[in-house]
């Protein structure tokens, strides 16, 4: 795959990514409504490890993978990296963010989760050295506008403003793990086996909510979710899209082209969440709503564009005017 391949690839995989997040948190806020963060979370993380498996068993059979030698060939610091990064990129961030969306509902948590990519370029900063440009804090400020103008809004049917605000920290707590998460395996990412290192990040956030819901008291309800039920027909294709299909697309984009890049795409579903919020669970959109996806969205564009910007500004002759 040439560099221009690889970037056509890892644009298309981001933008994916957000389309098939955000049809997923529409099913698992559905799915919220019977099962429990915890048990939800273990749910699509055990299927979604099912599913990876599988496709590495397929690409075996047919020759298009190499098979446990791929998996040997990493070493055993790139391994601990991944299953830490999935441990708190999914284990610890998706069991919290369940935990907002059943609080504050698809179309607030669309807002919230403009916080994604700061916590990327922060974490970025501290980890990797990478650094902020003005635009950057500038677009930082307006991401954190929206959220204060998102902590206005009128709760959820049958939720209280305390809880609401609850829901919005609980969210931002689970933004922050999330880009900590995925800048803590992005050295890795760049050059690993693909379905290799999602699997191996799927892992990590699966077998200790695994071990926890053993261990617990609570163990017949958390393991509930594994019994057919009605409520399968949401929870199903949630964890199909959310926990395979999307996971795999994230990797990929994260992969082949910038973090930067890669993260403004990812937060395009914020948008996709808004509509599908509005349109299938029949959630408000108010003026005050979109004020906050405006300013979400734009503060967005530029954390992640700071350098195109600086430089269109340095280049003044270029500009038509």
């Amino acid at each position: 795959m040439d560099l221009a391949q690889q970037q056509l690839w890892g644009q298309s995989s981001a933008i994916l990514t957000a389309l098939t997040w955000a049809i997923a948190m529409v099913f698992f806020k559905l799915s919220g409504e019977r099962v429990g963060p915890l048990a939800l979370n273990l749910f699509k993380n055990v299927i979604g490890l099912v599913l990876l498996a599988l496709t590495l068993l397929v690409l075996w059979i047919v020759g298009r993978d190499q098979g446990l030698d791929a998996l040997w060939s990493y070493s055993r610091e790139d391994t601990l990296i991944l299953l830490a990064s999935g441990f708190i990129g999914i284990a610890l961030a998706d069991t919290v963010f369940f935990h907002s969306l059943n609080l504050i509902g698809v179309g607030i948590v669309a807002v919230v989760d403009c916080l994604y990519s700061p916590s990327i370029i922060f974490f970025s900063f501290i980890m990797l050295g990478e650094q902020m440009g003005g635009f950057q804090y500038f677009g930082a400020a307006m991401i954190l506008s929206a959220v204060l103008v998102s902590s206005r809004l009128k709760p959820p049917a049958n939720r209280t403003h305390a809880q609401l605000i609850a829901g919005i920290l609980l969210g931002a707590l689970a933004m922050a793990l999330m880009g900590f998460g995925i800048v803590l395996a992005k050295p890795v990412i760049e050059g690993t086996p693909l379905l290799w290192t999602t699997t191996l990040r799927v892992l990590g956030g699966t077998v200790p909510l695994a071990i926890f819901a053993l261990a617990s008291p609570r163990r017949r309800a958390l393991w509930s979710a594994f019994r057919p039920a009605a409520v399968w027909k949401w929870s199903l294709p949630g964890a199909f899209l959310g926990a395979y299909v999307s996971m795999v697309f994230w990797v990929a984009g994260f992969k082949y082209i910038d973090a930067s890049i890669a993260a403004i795409l990812n937060q395009t579903s914020s948008v996709f969440a808004i509509i599908l919020a509005t349109l299938i669970l029949k959630e408000s959109f108010s003026r005050r709503k979109l004020t906050a996806v405006v300013l979400g969205v734009t503060g967005v564009a530029l954390v992640q564009l700071d350098e195109q910007i600086a430089g269109w500004l340095r280049a003044g002759d270029a500009w038509p005017w």
